[in-house]
């Protein structure tokens, strides 16, 4: 039960440090893509799509 001391502490502190790294790369805009959202809706030439012989 004592190994509950030690394991608390480092899974809250590495979940803060995950919670900090995400907030980072909202705050440097990581996720923003306005031009390649727009330009993905007018794409014909889809990459999932099987090749014709």
């Amino acid at each position: 039960m004592e190994v509950l001391s030690y394991l608390i502490p480092i899974s809250l502190t590495l979940g803060g440090v995950g919670l900090a790294a995400f907030f980072w790369t909202l705050k440097s805009n990581q996720y923003d893509d306005p031009e390649g959202d727009s330009a993905r809706i007018l794409r014909t030439d889809y990459d999932d799509e099987p090749a014709q012989d």
